[in-house]
């Protein structure tokens, strides 16, 4: 099939945080082609009894990557929707009762394209020359501040802010959101877990990742100190892609 992409630079990672006992977010990177797919992006983010996130999270990632390497189709939208849709039927037919996850969220770069699918509240940004959340969290005070019934510095301590009102592994169908985009040579995608994007405000995230002395490493490195510094209160999932970095000099 297809090489991997050579001027493609990414840096994944988990962490438990300060408070958790476990670690119930999921992370997988790869590069290489899976099935059709370039290369594949997914973080998850487990949620349930004690012993059943842990599991969901990577147990869902795994049927999510089963049903892309079987996958005939070509059209990367349909294969990530159908492996979505899978894996939320699987948790539902064979898990304990609690084993659901609050957010997923995967990607697929084809050409100058990212390809989003978003389940709950993790996230998807792009930084160019600015961080812009691209994925829309599945969550209650994200829908209110879309209603504009509350303003989003009010969403960020809202006593109801860890309610979400989409889940994978919770009802029979999943309702998935896509979300296409072309990328700009030079920019960064971030995906995360809501364990980084509740701990570290948007700016503090946008200059890390648009300080260009240090190493993608460095950024993801400091992304999840910066979350336990200011209490790492959930566990933390990143992954950020560089999708071109050898386009980058042509400026």
């Amino acid at each position: 099939g297809q090489k991997a992409r050579s001027d493609m630079r990414v840096y994944s990672a988990t962490n438990i945080g300060m408070k958790r006992k476990m670690n119930q977010d999921y992370v997988f990177a790869s590069q290489d082609t899976v099935g059709n797919l370039p290369n594949l992006f997914a973080v998850a983010d487990g949620m349930g009894g004690h012993n059943a996130g842990d599991y969901a999270s990577s147990h869902a990632v795994r049927i999510l990557v089963d049903e892309i390497r079987e996958d005939t189709d070509y059209n990367p939208v349909k294969v990530i929707r159908h492996a979505i849709e899978t894996a939320n039927t699987e948790i539902i037919e064979q898990a304990q009762k609690d084993e659901k996850l609050r957010g997923m969220v995967v990607a697929t770069i084809v050409g100058q394209y990212a390809y989003v699918a978003n389940v709950g509240d993790s996230r998807l940004y792009v930084v160019d020359k600015q961080l812009r959340q691209i994925t829309r969290d599945h969550s209650l005070v994200q829908e209110m501040v879309r209603m504009g019934e509350i303003t989003a510095e009010e969403a960020r301590n809202h006593p109801d802010k860890n309610i979400i009102t989409r889940a994978l592994g919770a009802e029979k169908t999943v309702d998935v959101d896509f979300f296409d985009m072309r990328l700009e040579p030079g920019s960064t995608i971030l995906m995360c877990s809501d364990g980084l994007s509740n701990m570290v405000e948007d700016k503090k995230m946008e200059e890390i990742i648009l300080n260009s002395d240090e190493d993608i490493t460095w950024k993801g490195n400091t992304l999840i100190q910066e979350a336990n510094n200011n209490g790492g209160k959930d566990n933390i999932a990143i992954i950020l892609i560089e999708p071109f970095t050898n386009e980058v000099e042509t400026c």
